[in-house]
């Protein structure tokens, strides 16, 4: 079983905001193919299950705050045996431009405080996460500009963003991660 782990921060008020970008892989992927999301307390998340290609996806939207998403993961991952070498983590990357996707097989938290709680959690660095570009950033400090909207503009562009992300997420379950960064990266 692999589990696929959007990061976001839970509530109305952080739907359409760019550290959301996570979560709305995983929305706009349930919207698309008609799964739904349920909300397991026990679990810290909103979990949905699907098999693809042969093989069972969890996906997984915590419902801690960004800071506290390792929380959510290593309880998944507890309860479900599922080790690091089958967790995929989406997430949105102030340092790429919008419109970018970026896979990496492993490293450091990059000053994600959601990857940084992923990483205390698991214990290791060592997961792919797959990075959803949202900058520039403008001249504001950085935990500013990821708590606000998308823009209209970028809006028009996201959905395609969205969709090439669904793209690579099924590609790199059927092929594997150097595959994957070799055609999207």
């Amino acid at each position: 079983m692999k589990l696929i782990t959007g990061l976001g921060n839970i509530g109305d008020k952080y739907c359409m905001t760019r550290h959301n970008a996570g979560f709305m892989v995983l929305d706009r992927w349930a919207f698309t193919e008609g799964f739904t999301f349920k909300q397991d307390n026990k679990l810290k998340a909103c979990i949905s299950k699907i098999k693809y290609n042969g093989e069972d996806i969890l996906f997984a939207k915590p419902t801690t705050f960004m800071n506290l998403s390792g929380e959510a993961v290593r309880t998944i991952m507890d309860y479900y045996k599922i080790d690091t070498t089958d967790l995929l983590i989406i997430y949105d990357d102030i340092a790429l431009d919008l419109g970018r996707i970026r896979y990496r097989a492993n490293g450091s938290d990059g000053g994600h405080n959601g990857i940084k709680s992923i990483i205390k959690h698991t214990g290791t660095k060592n997961f792919v996460r797959l990075k959803i570009g949202i900058g520039p950033q403008p001249n504001i400090p950085s935990e500013n500009y990821v708590l606000q909207n998308f823009s209209k503009e970028q809006l028009g562009e996201l959905k395609e963003v969205l969709d090439r992300a669904i793209e690579s997420v099924k590609f790199y379950i059927e092929n594997g991660i150097e595959k994957t960064q070799n055609k999207y990266n």
